[in-house]
């Protein structure tokens, strides 16, 4: 029997946009990618994290017996994220609203501290108003889906490794929450959730921590590193679930346009940074030039080149997204980008020859940079 390919998964953070993620791996993992591949890693970065999450419990869940579908664990999630309730729905829709007409400059822009007593009150006098806490609370969300404490009890040495990006806030450094190290807890997730304007810090272990997008968005380099795969073998191909679109086709001039391109920019800017070391890394391999004080440096055991493949949004889609968005969790939009998500990851996989492998040599797709040897090449 042929060896399987070792894969990691890789989730982008970016809002409620992360249905989208949700979708694509709806459908990888319904079409079986855990049966045809080995699959050594999964990372996200907020919302991207809580989805890499649920998806990695599903893993861990089936490795010991359990028959529940994992696309089926994701998308549960997911409808609890989702406004249901005509409450729910009218809040979500004043909430964007309010948001989009600030960015026009029809109201003044209102700043408030998420950790001040008058923010902290009316968050909880909305949660006791709508009542339903897996709306208004990602803790109360976490623990329904995810039963942390079994998880020390499903961890495997052969169980594919979970890491999650956040930001450490005082120290100014990146942290990546790794469970082979053990640190996968409800906090840990939130920690990587944490957007300053919305949530406050978040504590982990003595430290306080924004969102993932601060550190890694998503973690792509740290798959390839023993310090965070604690041993585990790496992966030879990384499939980066998109959220944020790299290509723009005209210069923003409005101030909504330039603040959902600057947005766009920022959750990139970390994935552009660590794919462009991946490229750095398969070049000195096939170069025969990484030493091994690099590979001891790095904690890096690779000896084929890495290949990176993206699964990305619709340009339709995209056309028609900005950054409240990102806030939206009203029924019709989240079922859109699932849709496009399922979409999306069918046409990943047709390319790559109906799960049967790769259908071309390994290639390393990276965001386009005006620097030579960057632009160009993706994949599949």
């Amino acid at each position: 029997m042929a060896r399987k390919r070792r894969i990691a998964i890789a989730c982008q953070g970016g809002g409620s946009q992360c249905a989208f993620v949700a979708g694509a791996l709806n459908t990888l993992f319904e079409r079986g990618i855990q049966d045809r591949y080995d699959i050594v890693g999964l990372s996200g970065t907020s919302g991207g994290a809580i989805t890499a999450s649920v998806a990695w419990l599903g893993l861990l869940k089936r490795a010991q017996g359990d028959g529940t579908s994992i696309g089926a664990r994701i998308l549960a999630c997911w409808k609890d994220l989702t406004a249901q309730t005509p409450q729910e729905i009218m809040l979500d829709r004043v909430s964007v609203e309010l948001v989009r007409a600030t960015e026009r400059g029809v109201l003044p822009t209102w700043a408030v501290s998420p950790s001040s007593r008058s923010f902290q009150m009316l968050s909880r006098a909305t949660a006791l108003m709508l009542g339903r806490p897996e709306f208004t609370d990602l803790h109360a969300l976490l623990v329904k889906h995810i039963d942390f404490a079994e998880l020390p009890a499903l961890v495997r040495p052969d169980s594919p490794v979970l890491l999650v990006g956040a930001g450490d806030v005082l120290a100014g450094t990146f942290k990546i929450f790794s469970s082979a190290l053990g640190e996968i807890k409800a906090e840990a997730i939130l920690a990587s959730a944490a957007i300053p304007n919305l949530f406050p810090a978040v504590w982990v272990d003595g430290h306080a921590y924004w969102d993932g997008i601060f550190a890694s968005n998503p973690p792509v380099f740290p798959l390839l590193r023993a310090s965070y795969m604690g041993g585990k073998p790496f992966p030879e191909e990384i499939w980066v679930v998109q959220v944020n679109p790299t290509q723009n086709d005209t210069v923003p001039e409005t101030p909504a346009d330039i603040t959902d391109r600057r947005n766009q920019l920022a959750g990139n800017l970390s994935l552009q940074h660590e794919l462009q070391v991946i490229e750095m890394v398969n070049m000195l391999i096939e170069q025969g030039a990484l030493t091994e004080a690099f590979r001891a440096r790095f904690g890096l055991e690779i000896n084929e080149p890495i290949a990176v493949r993206f699964i990305r949004m619709s340009p339709e889609l995209v056309e028609n997204l900005d950054y409240p968005s990102k806030l939206s969790r009203q029924p019709a939009h989240i079922e859109r980008l699932v849709g496009d998500g399922e979409v999306q990851a069918r046409e990943f996989l047709s390319r790559l020859g109906d799960l049967g492998g790769a259908a071309e040599p390994p290639a390393i797709p990276v965001v386009e940079s005006p620097g030579p040897g960057l632009a160009g090449r993706d994949a599949p």
